[in-house]
């Protein structure tokens, strides 16, 4: 199974430690979204944690891992699906422009809201996958504004 991760799953030890096991962690893109801070966090209202939001040029980059079907409740438990996050298909691009379908998860609306950032450390779980990411994106997450 392909689940594409965009927000703190990037960081392949976060992943570990959650329980994910995965035999490919390779760098996709998807089309037609952009990244947003603004699904609001358990532990601080203030806080924001990634999202990705309708966007017609937009882009997000992030990590495709390959992992096991029977590890897909255990995402699902971290996410908080179906309550906060909720699972959607979606169709990314490697680089060598192959598209494959992959399960990912968009922020309930009733978990939105504009306005929020991220924290520092839950912003360095998404640098920690720096190797994948193409070094424009990488510089966009590094400049982006945080709450500490």
């Amino acid at each position: 199974m392909k689940y594409f991760a965009y927000g703190s799953n990037m960081d392949s030890e976060r992943a570990r430690k959650r329980g994910i096991r995965f035999s490919q962690r390779r760098h996709a893109t998807l089309k037609g979204y952009r990244l947003e801070f603004n699904k609001v966090a358990s532990r601080d209202p203030r806080e924001g944690y990634a999202n990705i939001v309708q966007y017609e040029n937009g882009i997000v980059e992030g990590v495709l891992y390959d992992i096991e079907d029977s590890d897909l409740s255990r995402l699902d438990r971290h996410e908080g699906y179906p309550d906060h996050y909720k699972r959607v298909e979606v169709r990314v691009q490697l680089d060598d422009r192959q598209e494959v379908e992959a399960v990912t998860y968009v922020a309930q609306p009733d978990r939105v809201r504009y306005e929020l950032m991220p924290s520092r450390d839950y912003l360095d779980h998404l640098l920690a996958a720096g190797g994948l990411l193409s070094e424009s994106y990488r510089r966009k997450l590094q400049l982006w504004q945080t709450l500490d």
